[in-house]
C-alpha cells in the first residue's frame, strides 16, 4: 500500500466507522481484558448522544500544560456527563471532589478518568528517561514505573501520559531527554518495561495505572530539532525506525496512545488516518483509545487542513483521534456533525465503547474515589528513595577517565582533598530535572551536600558562576582549587533548558562555564567533570582539557548520594549511551545505525578515518565520527572482546524462516583491577539486500559482572526476527543477504565476524 496520507482528508462514512474500530479483523490482544465489552455495551445502550460525546472529551483542571487553557465551567459539564477525564488535579481531596460530582451528580454516574504527566516518578524523583535508558536494564525501569504508579494512584491519578517513545537523532530537540534515546530496538525494549510498570499486572489494581504511548508517530525527527516542527520520511524510515518503539508498548498491552503535534509527510498526526487507523488499529488490532495531545486537534487549523474548528473536529475524529484533550472542538461540534449526517452515531459509538471499556477494566466504577489517607504513607518511602538512588546510580556513563593522554583520576582516593566547583553542584531543583511531576527541590540531596557528609572538611566549594549570566570573576573557584588535590566541576544545563518547548541552537555547555573551566583548569590539578543536562551536549573542548567527565543527566532526589558513591567508587559506573554524543553542532543529526554512502569514509563504519582522497562523504574541517558512539560507557576497570565467532557462517532463507538461528559468540575478559558490570552489545549488517541497510543495528544485549581477571563466554542468537526489514516492495522481510555480526562494547567497536543468509 503506497504511503498516501491525503486518505485519510478523503473520509467516506465507511472509513469514518473503521477509523473507530468497526469491521477490523484483528485479534484483541490483553488488553482490553475480557467481560468489559459486555458491561460497556450494556451502558452505552443507556446514553444520549450528548452524554456519549462528553466522554470524549478532556480538560485540564486549571493548570496550562499547552499554550492556550481553555475556559469552560468545569463542575457544571461534570454533572450533566459532559466530561469524560480530567488531567492535571493535583491531590486526593481535588481529584476526589471532581469525582464526585461526575459520579454523583450526573445522570449515569460515570467516573472521570484522571490524569497527569507523571513522566519520570510521581513525587519520588528518578533520572530523566534519557538518562533511565543509559542503564540498558529494563528490569529497572519497569521497577520506576511501578513506584510512579503506586504514589500517582495514591492521590487519584489512574492515566500517566508517559512513556514517550520518540526516536529522538537531534539533541537540539528538547524532548529528547523524555524518550530513551536513537535506537528503536533498545526503544521497544523500554516501551514495554514502562507500559508494565504503570499498569501493572491488573488494571484493577487500585495502585496502576494506565499507560499511554505517545507522541503517535515521527515527532522526535522535527526538522532542525525545533520542537513542534515538521517531520518529512519515508513511509520505510516510518516503519524501521519511529514505529518499532509503538508497536513495543502496544504488544505489552499499552490501553491508551497520543497523538503527536507535527506534521507527518504533509498531513498533521493528530488527523493522520494512515498512522491512526490503517496502522494502529488495522495491522496492529489496536483497542484501546487515542487521546490528542494538548489542542492538537485545534492546531489542524494552523496547520492549514481546515479553515474552522468544526473541520478540524471531523477530521481529527475520522482519522482516529477518540478524545479531545483541551481543544473543546469534540464537546461544540460532534453532536452537530452527526446530526448533519456527516458522521455515523455508530462511529462516535466506537470511541465511547473503547473508554467505557478501560474505565471498566481499571475498575472505576467498583472504585472511583481514593484513600485521602494513602499518600502520607507511601509517597517518598524509605524504599522508593532507595531505588531512586539505585537508579540514578545505574544512570551515570563515564565519558573520559584519564584523558587527554593521562592517568585515570575516578575514582577519588577518600585521603583526597576535593575543590567542588560549579553552578550545578548545590543546586536542588536542576537535579528534578523537566517534567518532574510532584518533584520537590526540599526532597533532593544535592552533590554538595553528599560530599560534605563523606568528606567533612577535606571539600572546598565555590559556585563560580550562573549557568546562565553571572560574574565572570573566578577568583574563589581558583583558590579553591589551589588548595586541592582534585577538582570536580558540576557544569550543564538548568533543568528547564531541556524538555518540550526548549529546543537549543547551541549544544555547547551555556554561558560562562567553559571559561570557568579554563580558569580552574590553571591551576594544574586534575579536573573531572560532572554534565548535568537533558541532552548530549558538544563536549569536544571538554575531553581534550579535562581528566574525567561523567554524564550524570538529571538524576532526581537522590543525585547528590548517587554521585557520591560513584566518584568516591563505592560503585563503579555502568551506564552506556544510548544516544550519540557529537562533536560539534555541524554533524547534527548524527547517529549510528546511519546508512553507508556510495563514497565513504574509512572502514565499513565511516569512522572517519580520512584518506586524504577529496571526493568522499566527509567535512573539510571535522570528523564524521562522534565524539562518544551510540553504546559507550566507561567503567573503573577494562574489559576486552574475543573476536566474534558464529556457529555456522552460512544459514538458508528456508531454515530462517523455519525458526532456525545462528548462535553468535565472543569471550569477555575483565583485565583490570576491580569487580565491575559491562553490557555486551549484538550488532549486526545486511548487504546486497533489496535496499540499503545501516552500516550497524542492535539486536541484542546483556550486562554481566566480572571479577578482575574473569572471562565469560557471551551468546546470542540470530533468527528471521534480528533479520527482518521492510523491503523494495514494502513487505517485512528477511531477504538473501551478507551478514556480518558484531559483539561490541559499542556501536563503533569489536571485531566482526561474517557469515551468509542463502537462497
Amino acid at each position: 500500500m503506497p504511503f498516501s496520507l491525503l486518505r485519510g482528508l478523503a473520509l467516506s462514512l465507511a472509513l469514518v466507522s473503521l477509523a473507530h474500530g468497526a469491521g477490523t479483523d484483528s485479534p484483541a490482544g490483553g488488553f482490553p481484558p475480557p467481560g468489559v465489552d459486555e458491561r460497556a455495551d450494556a451502558l452505552l445502550k443507556r446514553m444520549t448522544l450528548e452524554e456519549k460525546v462528553g466522554q470524549l472529551v478532556q480538560f485540564s483542571n486549571g493548570k496550562a500544560t499547552g499554550p492556550e487553557n481553555v475556559a469552560v465551567d468545569q463542575n457544571e459539564l461534570l454533572a450533566r456527563g459532559g466530561i469524560g477525564s480530567i488531567f492535571n488535579a493535583i491531590g486526593a481531596k481535588t481529584v476526589n471532589a471532581m469525582q464526585r460530582i461526575a459520579v454523583e451528580k450526573s445522570r449515569l454516574g460515570i467516573p472521570l478518568l484522571m490524569g497527569l504527566d507523571v513522566i519520570h516518578g510521581y513525587r519520588t524523583t528518578f533520572p530523566i528517561p534519557l538518562g533511565l535508558a543509559a542503564s540498558w536494564d529494563p528490569k529497572l525501569v519497569e521497577r520506576t514505573a511501578r513506584v510512579a504508579a503506586i504514589e500517582a494512584s495514591a492521590e487519584g491519578i489512574r492515566w500517566t501520559f508517559a512513556p514517550m517513545v520518540d526516536i529522538a537523532r537531534d539533541p537540539r530537540w528538547g524532548r529528547i531527554m523524555e524518550g530513551n534515546g536513537e535506537d528503536p530496538y533498545l526503544g521497544a525494549i523500554y516501551a514495554g518495561a514502562y507500559v508494565r510498570g504503570f499498569q501493572g499486572s491488573d488494571l484493577r489494581d487500585p495502585a496502576s495505572i494506565l499507560a499511554c504511548a505517545k507522541h503517535y508517530v515521527g515527532y522526535g525527527g522535527a526538522e532542525a530539532g525545533r520542537d513542534y516542527n515538521s517531520v518529512d520520511i519515508s513511509e520505510r524510515m516510518l516503519r524501521d525506525v519511529y514505529l518499532p518503539p509503538f508497536e513495543g508498548a502496544k504488544n505489552a498491552d499499552v490501553a491508551t496512545f497520543m497523538s503527536a503535534f507535527n506534521t507527518l509527510s504533509g498531513v498533521p498526526a493528530s488527523a493522520n488516518h494512515f498512522t491512526l487507523t490503517t496502522v494502529l488499529r488495522g495491522e496492529w488490532g489496536f483497542r484501546g483509545f487515542v487521546v490528542s495531545d494538548w489542542t492538537s486537534i485545534a492546531e489542524l487549523i494552523p496547520h492549514g487542513i481546515a479553515l474552522d474548528g468544526r473541520t478540524a473536529a471531523f477530521k481529527a475524529f475520522a482519522a482516529g483521534v477518540d478524545m479531545d484533550m483541551q481543544a473543546n472542538l469534540y464537546a461544540t461540534h460532534l453532536v452537530g456533525l452527526v446530526r448533519e449526517g456527516r458522521l455515523e452515531e455508530r462511529a462516535i459509538d466506537d470511541s465511547v465503547r473503547s473508554v467505557l471499556r478501560t474505565k471498566y477494566a481499571l475498575g472505576l466504577f467498583e472504585n472511583p474515589y481514593c484513600d485521602e489517607s494513602l499518600a502520607e504513607k507511601v509517597l517518598l518511602s524509605k524504599e522508593h528513595v532507595a531505588l531512586a538512588r539505585e537508579a540514578a546510580e545505574a544512570s551515570f556513563v563515564l565519558l573520559q577517565n584519564g584523558g587527554p593522554g593521562g592517568p585515570p583520576v575516578l575514582p577519588l582516593g577518600a585521603d583526597k582533598a576535593v575543590a567542588l566547583i560549579g553552578p550545578l553542584a548545590d543546586a536542588a531543583d536542576d537535579m528534578l530535572g523537566e517534567w518532574a511531576c510532584q518533584g520537590n527541590k526540599n526532597d533532593v540531596v544535592t552533590l554538595r551536600a553528599a560530599l560534605s557528609e563523606r568528606l567533612g572538611s577535606k571539600l572546598l566549594y565555590a559556585k563560580g558562576t550562573e549557568i546562565v549570566g553571572g560574574v565572570k570573576d573566578f577568583e574563589e573557584a581558583l583558590a579553591a582549587a589551589r588548595q586541592a588535590d582534585v577538582v570536580v566541576m558540576a557544569v550543564g544545563e538548568h533543568r528547564h533548558m531541556s524538555g518540550e518547548a526548549a529546543s537549543r541552537s547551541s549544544i555547547d555547555l551555556p554561558g560562562n562555564q567553559r571559561a570557568l573551566i579554563e580558569a580552574v583548569k590553571a591551576a594544574g590539578k586534575p579536573v573531572v567533570l560532572v554534565v548535568f543536562s537533558g541532552r548530549p551536549l558538544a563536549l569536544s573542548w571538554e575531553a581534550a582539557n579535562v581528566s574525567a567527565i561523567l554524564q550524570a543527566w538529571h538524576p532526581g532526589v537522590q543525585a547528590g548520594p548517587a554521585l557520591a558513591r560513584v566518584l568516591l567508587g563505592d560503585v563503579p559506573p555502568a551506564g552506556k549511551l544510548t544516544v550519540t554524543f557529537p562533536r560539534s553542532l555541524g554533524q547534527v543529526p548524527i547517529y549510528y545505525n546511519h546508512f553507508k554512502t556510495g563514497r565513504p569514509i574509512g572502514g565499513e563504519d565511516d569512522g572517519g578515518k580520512d584518506s586524504g582522497a577529496r571526493f568522499q562523504s566527509r567535512y573539510i574541517d571535522e570528523k564524521n565520527s562522534p565524539l562518544f558512539p551510540f553504546g559507550w560507557g566507561l567503567t573503573y576497570t577494562t574489559f576486552e572482546y574475543s573476536p566474534t565467532t558464529l556457529s555456522r557462517d552460512r544459514i538458508s532463507l528456508a531454515d530462517l524462516n523455519a525458526g532456525k538461528t545462528i548462535t553468535v559468540e565472543a569471550t569477555l575478559t575483565n583485565t583490570g583491577p576491580q569487580e565491575c558490570a559491562e553490557i555486551a552489545q549484538l550488532y549486526i549488517r545486511l548487504r546486497g539486500t533489496s535496499v540499503a541497510r545501516p552500516v550497524r543495528e542492535l539486536k541484542g544485549f546483556e550486562k554481566i559482572t566480572l571479577r578482575p581477571g574473569e572471562s565469560r563466554r557471551v551468546r546470542f542468537a540470530i533468527g528471521k526476527e534480528q533479520c527482518e526489514f521492510w523491503n523494495i516492495d514494502m513487505k517485512h522481510v528477511a531477504e538473501p543477504a551478507a551478514l556480518t555480526v558484531w559483539i561490541a562494547p559499542h556501536s563503533a567497536g569489536g571485531t566482526p565476524a561474517d557469515g551468509m543468509i542463502d537462497p
